[in-house]
């Protein structure tokens, strides 16, 4: 199903000059929206085609921050329908500032994104991310509603109640972060219940990867897809995989995505892989030019087999600034998770741990649990095949050490916490 044909099967000539028009429009309106915008755009050039993208300003999260609360408005305060925050845990928190019509446009495009992801109107859907400041719960509420599903509002957490529900309702599908999404399948397994009805799982709020899809999609016997969104930009809904899942469609109309080299800030070719810059076409209280996402990711724009003519980006490889730099190699923890789960013998359920010693060099031990269903044989020789086949992949040496079903503590509610970096603590 598509949600908006209108919209998501444009032909490219005719999206990209929809995109250039409300790019015009959008740098004519910061010119006058706030005393930070003016001086970015003071000698700034009106763009003239999408190609003279990359002559405008960025902005970033430090910018946000440092307008906090509500520097950043372009809008009158009374206009201001709705407020949502970040979590703030490196400083203050990130204000995302709705109307009445950015509100309406979340709705839309979180109900692209359950069409994309196998939802259609009359099914029951779970809502499973947090409500609250954080985006996501209300988000997908109001996308239920736009696209006329019944929303579910669980929340996070209370996990006997969400498998309740599960087992006792006809909820098509549910929305949550994978790790989440792991907990309830696990759960599920432990006390021999299945969901009545459920099929699809929207997941997103963290990193995952598409091996922990895999394994994902066999322990909860659904499809899985991914979404994609930020608080700076909107939340949830800015892209979506769908059923063919070839990569998220990027809902073009409202967000205009480039790909840029993150050291040089040049733009990066269709296939090449560098960090997502997002700028909000049609977003009124807090519109953002060319925001550095610090997400790691390429972009295509051929037309999908579903039958959208949107761009697609790849899943994320992971963050500029979630990089570990270990002894001068540059480690992401995604890169980690995919070896892990190429092994059946063992669980989605990891942690890292990067310690420095007083006198010596950055150590990483992965701690990652046993697979509840494989036979169990000897650990220590599993361990050292793994450190084998990370150090390959990585070129850095570290420590593996595999552990029994459920020592590593599950996250119910948020996001779960996968480094531990205690060379700062």
């Amino acid at each position: 199903m598509i949600f908006q044909p209108e919209f998501e099967t444009l032909e490219r000539h005719a999206l990209e000059a929809l995109q250039f028009e409300r790019l015009q429009a959008l740098v004519d309106r910061l010119r006058d929206a706030n005393d930070v915008y003016r001086e970015r755009l003071r000698g700034v050039a009106a763009p003239a085609s999408l190609g003279d993208l990359a002559a405008l300003p960025f902005s970033t999260k430090a910018d946000m921050r440092d307008a906090y609360p509500l520097g950043l408005l372009a809008v009158p305060e009374k206009s201001l329908a709705r407020i949502h925050a970040s979590s703030g845990t490196t400083g203050n928190p990130t204000i995302g500032a709705y109307t009445a019509g950015d509100l309406r446009i979340f709705g839309e495009v979180m109900a692209r994104s359950f069409a994309a992801g196998g939802i259609v109107p009359g099914d029951m859907f779970q809502v499973a991310w947090g409500y609250g400041l954080f985006t996501g719960g209300l988000g997908g509420h109001g996308g239920c509603e736009t696209l006329g599903a019944c929303a579910i509002p669980a929340s996070s957490g209370n996990t006997a109640r969400q498998l309740q529900l599960l087992a006792d309702l006809p909820v098509i599908g549910i929305g949550c972060t994978p790790s989440y999404a792991l907990v309830l399948a696990e759960r599920l397994r432990a006390e021999n219940r299945r969901p009545l009805a459920l099929k699809y799982a929207i997941c997103g709020a963290e990193s995952w990867t598409r091996e922990m899809r895999a394994e994902l999609e066999e322990l909860f016997g659904v499809t899985a897809t991914n979404i994609y969104g930020l608080t700076e930009i909107i939340g949830p809904g800015v892209a979506q995989e769908c059923l063919d899942k070839q990569g998220l469609h990027v809902q073009e109309d409202h967000f205009l995505a480039e790909i840029i080299d993150p050291d040089s800030g040049e733009p990066c070719g269709d296939g090449e892989r560098g960090e997502l810059v997002i700028t909000t076409l049609t977003r009124e209280a807090m519109p953002v030019l060319r925001y550095r996402t610090r997400d790691l990711t390429s972009m295509v724009r051929e037309k999908c087999a579903c039958g959208r003519t949107t761009a697609r980006i790849d899943w994320f490889t992971g963050r500029v600034d979630d990089m570990l730099v270990i002894r001068g190699i540059n480690v992401f923890p995604s890169v980690i998770e995919e070896v892990l789960l190429r092994f059946p013998e063992l669980s989605p359920n990891y942690r890292i741990f990067v310690d420095r010693p007083p006198h010596g060099l950055d150590e990483i031990l992965v701690e990652v649990e046993h697979h509840p269903h494989a036979a169990i044989g000897d650990l220590d020789a599993l361990a050292r095949t793994v450190t084998r086949r990370l150090f390959e992949t990585l070129s850095v040496s570290l420590q593996t050490r595999v552990v029994a079903p459920g020592t590593i503590e599950r996250i119910e509610a948020g996001k779960a916490k996968r480094v531990i970096d205690r060379r700062t603590l």
